[in-house]
């Protein structure tokens, strides 16, 4: 039986547990946040667990648990601080011939000459995205140059915050009606895709983003092969075991939007069969990494 220690206690721990179970994996909740933590006198010990399933979100309680736990991760450290890091992965892609969107990366602080500059080479609305933000956080669309630098300004002021680490952010060209997809690779090979849906009340009401934790629905889908050898080529760019590679379609367009090195997984029926055995031989080869 193989330990396998995973850091969040949501969606994917409840999903994942029996099946991995039943494939040889004890999963076990090792909480790394919101908590006190003895450092001469940990919770846990380093033997406790083979394995760690994805390194912890926040990246401070991150090192310190694998300092303790002293565990490889199927996904570690450094893959999740690389697609963390969203204008690093769009760099990578650009550079390996993978279609991203027409994108500026900002690093604060930028005089206004320079924003203008950035704006008018786009046609509006333009999206602000912050640099390193999850789930859709502080991500903004402006349709007039008075809106885009009143976000700019905001995002100015944040950042005056010394406790900011990254002083950056995103300018992106805005594709309209697009359909947004969620792709998952597991050791460079699809498992399955996602399109992810806002209610047409939303839609209505103006909203346009379409991360599940602001409402959309997730539904399974089969996509097209090329589509699947894009995002199988995406995470071999980039080497991560296992991720989700978001994908926009507006038509006549196919382009890589992000990328998530700790992706939640969905229901067994979003993905292909066999998923959960290729997950379990997933994390039996990264123990080997130990």
């Amino acid at each position: 039986m193989i330990d396998l220690a995973v850091a969040n206690d949501q969606e994917t721990f409840g999903r994942m547990r029996e099946p991995l179970a039943d494939r040889g994996i004890h999963v076990h909740h090792v909480p790394v946040r919101e908590r006190t933590v003895a450092i001469g006198d940990p919770p846990w010990e380093p033997d406790d667990y083979d394995v760690g399933f994805v390194y912890p979100g926040r990246l401070m309680e991150g090192g310190v648990a694998d300092a303790l736990l002293e565990i490889p991760w199927l996904n570690d450290h450094e893959t999740v601080l690389t697609s963390r890091n969203k204008a690093e992965v769009l760099a990578r892609l650009e550079r390996a011939d993978l279609p991203v969107p027409d994108s500026v990366y900002v690093s604060n602080d930028v005089p206004e000459a320079e924003l203008i500059e950035v704006f008018e080479r786009f046609e509006p609305p333009v999206v602000v995205k912050p640099n390193s933000t999850t789930r859709g956080v502080g991500v903004a669309k402006a349709h007039d140059l008075d809106s885009f630098l009143g976000i700019c300004d905001y995002l100015s002021l944040v950042h005056d915050y010394r406790a900011t680490g990254d002083r950056s952010f995103l300018v992106q060209e805005y594709l309209p009606d697009a359909t947004d997809y969620r792709v998952m690779v597991l050791e460079g090979e699809y498992v399955g895709a996602v399109e992810r849906r806002l209610p047409d009340e939303a839609v209505s009401e103006g909203q346009w983003k379409h991360n599940v934790h602001r409402g959309a629905t997730a539904t399974g889908v089969e996509l097209p092969e090329s589509w699947r050898e894009l995002a199988e080529s995406v995470a071999a760019e980039l080497e991560i075991p296992f991720l989700g590679v978001d994908l926009l379609e507006t038509g006549d367009r196919l382009v890589v939007n992000e990328t998530n090195a700790r992706p939640t997984i969905d229901e067994e029926t979003k993905y292909g069969a066999g998923f959960y055995d290729r997950l379990a031989a997933a994390i039996r080869n990264a123990t080997a990494r130990d």
